[in-house]
């Protein structure tokens, strides 16, 4: 659904959940061949066997994508991502494990570049299916305020 959503309507502490997915092995190898990162921590199975983590670990990258695929729902046409800051990868994210994100509005300023739009800051973070925290960024929008 299309909303139109100004600078003035984004309210500090806001907060939104979003879907949540489980990790697969296809993803891993998908996002191998996507990315060309075939480093052994997330495609060699026997390799991880002798990691601290024994396992494969997920791609860093894959992890953000999906978190920020995962939080994203009504279209927004005034406004875009500018960037992002902050990026941790606290936890890794395991074949099997589901992930799903919440955003939080933390912050509001304007554009000194531009009068006619705002930056608007929201917190992601993405979780597993423990609630423990495996990536955490500042996800920075630019948005049109009221004319």
């Amino acid at each position: 659904m299309i909303k139109d959503i100004f600078f003035e309507d984004f309210e500090i502490g806001h907060v939104r959940e979003g879907g949540s997915r489980t990790m697969t092995e296809t993803d891993f190898v998908v996002h191998a061949g996507h990315t060309g990162d075939f480093y052994p921590h997330h495609v060699d199975a026997e390799f991880c066997k002798t990691t601290e983590f024994g396992q494969r670990i997920a791609h860093g990258t894959m992890i953000f994508s999906i978190g920020m695929g995962l939080q994203c729902g009504d279209i927004n046409p005034r406004a875009f991502t500018y960037g992002y800051d902050r990026m941790r990868f606290i936890k890794p994210v395991f074949i099997n494990d589901t992930i799903k994100t919440v955003v939080k509005i933390v912050e509001k300023r304007d554009n000194p570049k531009n009068a006619s739009r705002g930056f608007v800051t929201e917190k992601i973070e993405v979780t597993n299916q423990n609630d423990e925290l495996v990536l955490v960024c500042e996800h920075i929008i630019s948005v049109e305020k009221r004319a």
